[in-house]
């Protein structure tokens, strides 16, 4: 077994049959923390932006937080209930691009698939950064080392998902339970405190804070236009919901109506943690602005460059813990799970991707399940982008979350359309009152969502486009027209496999042509197999651009007497592909309707460092070959003793020799007997 190949068992694992895809199943303990660890994570970080934005508006405006706040659950709520209807309605695991498509068309369903595409990725690049940002607050020496570190995470994160979806939900189970512990736990102590009379403020209560000139007053249109800034980044929290209508089919049986229950447990968790953070932040004070060294102010002054603003979670954590054990085990559950919430990404985006591939949207490979029954390229083609964003960004969650919730957004908007139109269509045809009754009332439910929804997909565009959105929205277009393209050629090559009628008509002749560069058994061999394949006629081609070596090889061509004329083809500016290429082109123009076979003959080597010490001809030559119509090419290998090292079993018998009663000993990798 190659280096690579043990090194990719230590990483990926054991490899898994077809038929045990029912074992990586996920029960509802396990599917829990899988799919719902990107919304309960924007627990640590959908507070912040709320303040971050209100913080602009002065200290006044801070008395809107829970306000806000309450409007997120509120949206929430409203799109976790039209969800657990999807999931039962459509299980198979496209989600909202299988509802848009159905029921709106499948252009609206490849806007949905775009957005959704988009938004997965920033999922993991938002996450990925936002962990590394809080642990920051434990671990001073990261800072200025976080592309490096969301980096490595983002790569870790793949190769465990490589493993396969159970075994990564099982990794990530105890720390998303440890999450919520933290939080429920550090919330419910500031509320005994506080009814105690004993809640301390955070260190920031102290500091003033300055707004930004057209929202200091805090009055009018600029009032209307931060409080639904504010509420746009809050939707943050949003965020992850979709994933486990996309995931329905790695659930247990029953599966919808396991997905279900999953995601009421989501919405009701997520709601709980969220609102706790923002009420308890409110009766600690606490302070936190998008640019500390402008706006925080102490005692008149500035506080100055120096000054390092630890995140919302941190500053209660301190207040309520200090220095103690507990603030640094809720400040490592919290990067832990700002990590792990990118899990819900690698989960999501693979099969996803895997539906657009099987409908033709997007390149066949990333429908291939791998060794562990995961869509191996997804997982991949997901990281690798995540990458790419984190650097181009320099992994400021700031930065990012402009782009975020664009996407995600626009996938709940059309979705919750797709089920009103599916809910109309079922009760045309349906006649039973007590049906009715209840399709009615999921129609209604989704009315609201679609109000909702909609809604603050426009309050999102207008804060956030100039923001940063317009790059997401941007990504989007692109991406529709990409996969339109792929539909397109996908299309076209179907077309043009077809069969008709001239396929059943056999060729005229069939002209071999054998090229030689020098009389050697990989020659011999060659020559040997165009012999057996019995074309109509046989000859053998060499390009000359040294007299003296063609003439020699001339001198023994006919001294062995071989029974195959030799074609000499001059070349007199040294170049080999060409001459081959144009003669091919020259006996295809003399007969149409013939076919030309050629026959490559190439040496095959089994260390990767020899590969570099060979021109690669026969690679280049049949680069230039294939995209001739009416040219068939065939290589014809000689094994190399070196090429024994790709077999355990050494060098083997060749076709024949059996038969003969040749005996082959086996080689050792050196090549000696």
């Amino acid at each position: 077994m190659g280096i690579l190949r043990v090194a990719k068992r230590a990483v990926v694992g054991r490899k898994l049959r077809s038929t045990q895809l029912g074992e990586t199943l996920l029960p509802k303990r396990i599917a829990l923390p899988v799919f719902a660890s990107d919304a309960l994570s924007s627990v640590a970080y959908a507070p912040d932006e709320i303040f971050l934005v209100l913080s602009l508006g002065g200290l006044s405006a801070y008395s809107f937080n829970w306000k806000i706040g309450l409007c997120v659950v509120a949206v929430m709520l409203v799109v976790v209930a039209s969800y657990r209807q999807n999931v039962r309605a459509y299980p198979s695991g496209g989600g909202d691009y299988e509802v848009a498509t159905v029921n709106l068309g499948p252009q609206a369903g490849l806007t949905v698939a775009s957005a959704l595409l988009v938004d997965y990725v920033l999922t993991v690049a938002v996450s990925i950064s936002s962990g590394v940002q809080n642990a920051t607050s434990a671990l001073p020496w990261l800072s200025g080392h976080e592309v490096v570190a969301a980096t490595g995470l983002v790569l870790l994160l793949m190769a465990i998902n490589l493993r396969g979806a159970k075994e990564s939900g099982t990794a990530f189970a105890i720390p998303t339970y440890l999450f919520m512990v933290s939080i429920l736990g550090m919330a419910a102590w500031g509320y005994v405190r506080y009814a105690t009379g004993d809640l301390p403020l955070a260190e920031s209560a102290d500091y003033e804070i300055v707004g930004e000139a057209p929202y200091e007053s805090f009055t009018g249109l600029a009032m209307v236009f931060l409080l639904a800034r504010a509420f746009s980044s809050g939707c943050a929290a949003l965020t992850g919901v979709e994933a486990i209508s996309n995931g329905v089919p790695a659930f247990r049986r029953p599966k919808s109506r396991n997905a279900a229950t999953t995601l009421l447990l989501l919405g009701t968790i997520a709601v709980t943690m969220l609102m706790s953070i923002i009420v308890l932040a409110d009766l600690m004070r606490l302070r936190y602005v998008e640019d500390p060294e402008q706006q925080l102010m102490i005692d008149g002054r500035p506080v100055g460059p120096d000054f390092e603003q630890h995140t919302v979670i941190a500053q209660l954590a301190d207040a309520l813990y200090g220095a103690t054990p507990l603030f640094y085990f809720t400040i490592a559950c919290t990067g832990l799970i700002l990590v792990l919430a990118a899990n819900t990404a690698f989960n999501g985006f693979p099969v996803l991707g895997s539906i657009l591939a099987r409908d033709g949207w997007l390149p066949r490979q990333l429908d291939h399940r791998g060794d562990r029954l995961a869509y191996s390229n997804g997982i991949v083609v997901l990281a690798l982008a995540a990458v790419a964003l984190i650097v181009a960004f320099d992994a400021e969650v700031t930065q990012l979350i402009q782009l975020y919730i664009v996407g995600v957004f626009v996938s709940f908007t059309l979705s919750q359309l797709g089920m009103i139109r599916h809910w109309n269509r079922l009760l045309s045809d349906e006649s039973d009152p007590a049906a009715r009754s209840q399709m009615m009332r999921s129609r209604v439910v989704n009315a609201v969502g679609l109000a909702m929804t909609g809604t603050v997909l426009v309050i999102v565009l207008i804060t956030k486009f100039l923001a940063g959105a317009w790059i997401a929205i941007a990504t989007m277009v692109v991406l529709f027209v990409i996969m339109r393209s792929i539909r397109r050629h996908y299309r076209d090559v179907s077309s043009e496999l077809e069969i008709d009628d001239t396929d059943v008509t056999l060729p005229s002749r069939v002209h071999g042509i054998v090229l030689v560069s020098k009389l050697h058994k990989p020659t011999m061999r060659a020559l040997a197999y165009a012999k057996v394949s019995r074309p109509s006629s046989l000859e053998a081609v060499t390009v000359s651009y040294d007299a003296d070596g063609t003439a020699a090889l001339q001198d023994e061509w006919e001294r062995r007497g071989l029974d195959v004329p030799l074609v000499v083809l001059d070349s007199p500016y040294r170049e080999l592909v060409r001459p081959v290429v144009r003669y091919v082109k020259e006996r295809r123009r003399s007969s149409p309707r013939d076919v030309v076979t050629v026959y490559i003959p190439e040496y095959v080597v089994g260390r990767w460092w020899e590969q570099l010490l060979h021109n690669q001809t026969a690679l280049r030559l049949k680069g230039r070959l294939l995209f001739l119509p009416g040219v068939m090419v065939t290589s014809v290998p000689f094994q190399l003793s070196s090429a024994g090292l790709a077999s355990p079993q050494g060098a083997r018998p060749l076709a024949g020799d059996v038969r003969r009663g040749i005996e082959v000993t086996p080689k050792d990798g050196d090549g000696r007997e």
